[in-house]
């Protein structure tokens, strides 16, 4: 079952300080076509709690809402089941299984079992993630994470959208594998990221998720149709 109903929208990322803020957000733009889903995280979840977060949005919309826990399953396999129980009332969650395979495997059972949508990030993206610039993490390290989450079923990928190189390189080794991936991707617009440059790179399912561009704007908006009018191009 696909997390969104289109095949191509605008995620906005509500990485607002308060419930303020995510209110006027969520008006500006949940009557967008194009608007496929909100991402929530750490700012807001962290001083409100999910419930209450969730239930600011809910006074506006029904689109989905996606946890973005920055970053889940980085823990131990064990912790698996008690995060899907502590995310009630999100429609999915993303995950950054840098903590190895078994730490991926079990996370994803354990959200799939919780009947959450789970999309699965193998790169950031920041400078200085990946080994070739600076960082911890090998190409090779970040193919195998996306390769353990589609031999568990995942279809639903985290891919960096300012690097559409790198969005190639993972949509062709994906479907080498059987796999139509639908692609999700932050990094765009405040970090350099083309929207219609890493649309194409990804293909025909993919949705931008949009930060600090969107809810700094200052027409929220008519900067929300402006990115879907350069999402469809």
């Amino acid at each position: 079952m696909d997390i969104i109903n289109s095949n191509k929208s605008i995620i906005p990322s509500c990485d607002v300080s308060d419930l303020k803020s995510l209110k006027k957000l969520i008006s500006g733009t949940c009557s967008v076509d194009g608007i496929g889903a909100y991402k929530i995280g750490l700012e807001l979840c962290l001083k409100y709690g999910i419930p209450a977060v969730v239930k600011e949005i809910r006074k506006h919309t029904k689109l989905p809402i996606i946890y973005d826990h920055q970053k889940a399953a980085t823990d131990i396999p064990e912790l698996g089941e008690k995060f899907a129980e502590a995310v009630k009332g999100v429609d999915a969650v993303i995950l950054f299984p840098l903590a190895g395979p078994e730490t991926e495997k079990e996370w994803i059972k354990a959200c799939k079992k919780a009947r959450l949508g789970v999309i699965v990030g193998g790169e950031m993206t920041h400078k200085a993630f990946s080994e070739d610039e600076g960082g911890f993490i090998s190409g090779k390290e970040s193919l195998k994470i996306y390769e353990i989450a589609a031999e568990n079923g995942i279809r639903d990928f985290v891919v960096p959208g300012n690097k559409p190189e790198k969005i190639r390189l993972y949509k062709a080794f994906l479907e080498a594998r059987g796999i139509k991936p639908v692609f999700y991707s932050p990094g765009l617009i405040a970090q350099g990221g083309d929207i219609t440059e890493s649309a194409k790179a990804a293909g025909s399912k993919w949705h931008a998720i949009v930060g600090r561009a969107l809810y700094n704007a200052k027409d929220i908006n008519k900067a929300a149709k402006d990115m879907v009018k350069a999402l469809r191009q």
